[in-house]
């Protein structure tokens, strides 16, 4: 957790790979395997973020955006039907898991409170990205018309309360370009933003909190193999610190 001096919060609670003491000899996956459903590279993309949020544990040890109950993967249902232990993990690995869920949500209560307290309000990004060519390598990636390159998730919203911030978040984003072209920026489409962070802020901070669930298909890397898109990657940093000042500037003059 890094603080700056912003009522803007970015956080990449998916980009870790890392597992706990005596984890990885439950898994049943490989790195590979893992890193295909983790999110890479986005905590780059939250780089310029004055406030940020980085998680540096693998969403197979326990999933920050998942409720407690379901934080760990237990079952193929919970994870794209993967199968993510080779035995069930013991009550001791559970337990290390879940305290981590429960810090980790502590300390986000902690760190929100603090930007209520000094800013009277505040925007929370929870960045992640999504997959797009499920079917394999050499088939033909998911079709546009429900693949953004930007899916805007507002599930939790009270979307009359914050529709002044995150329609103009989504009108500036529409407004850069990427490879040349707009870039394509919708909402709820092959996400809604259902995940626990989002649900935690606008239960905690109905009034003052508004967390945008920020979706970005994987055009910045080869999602099979892992290769980075070093330019497609900066593109995007630069798109998320485009947001910053209108952000800023919306809830500075926001009654």
């Amino acid at each position: 957790m890094e603080r700056g001096d912003s009522p803007v919060v970015g956080t990449a609670i998916h980009d870790g790979h890392g597992l706990p003491p005596g984890f990885a000899a439950s898994l049943a996956l490989t790195g590979e395997e893992r890193r295909r459903e983790e999110d890479p590279f986005t905590a780059t993309f939250i780089r310029d973020v004055p406030n940020r949020i980085v998680v540096h544990q693998s969403r197979f040890a326990v999933d920050l955006n998942r409720a407690r109950d379901a934080a760990i993967y237990l079952d193929p249902d919970q994870a794209w039907g993967l199968r993510v232990f080779a035995e069930p993990p013991g009550p001791e690995l559970i337990g290390r898991a879940l305290r981590l869920h429960d810090h980790y949500y502590a300390s986000l209560r902690a760190f929100l409170t603090q930007l209520e307290a000094q800013f009277g309000r505040f925007v929370l990004l929870d960045v992640h990205s999504y997959n797009h060519r499920r079917d394999g390598p050499d088939a033909p990636p998911a079709g546009a018309e429900r693949t953004p390159q930007v899916n805007i998730g507002t599930f939790s919203m009270d979307r009359r309360r914050w529709a002044h911030v995150v329609d103009p978040f989504m009108e500036r984003l529409r407004a850069c370009a990427f490879r040349g072209a707009p870039v394509d920026v919708r909402e709820n489409v092959a996400f809604q933003g259902r995940g626990e962070q989002t649900r935690f802020v606008h239960a905690e901070f109905p009034r003052t909190g508004c967390a945008i669930a920020v979706e970005f298909k994987k055009v910045f890397m080869d999602e099979w193999t892992g290769a980075p898109d070093a330019e497609a990657i900066e593109a995007i940093r630069a798109m998320v610190r485009s947001t910053l000042p209108l952000l800023e500037d919306i809830l500075e003059r926001s009654p």
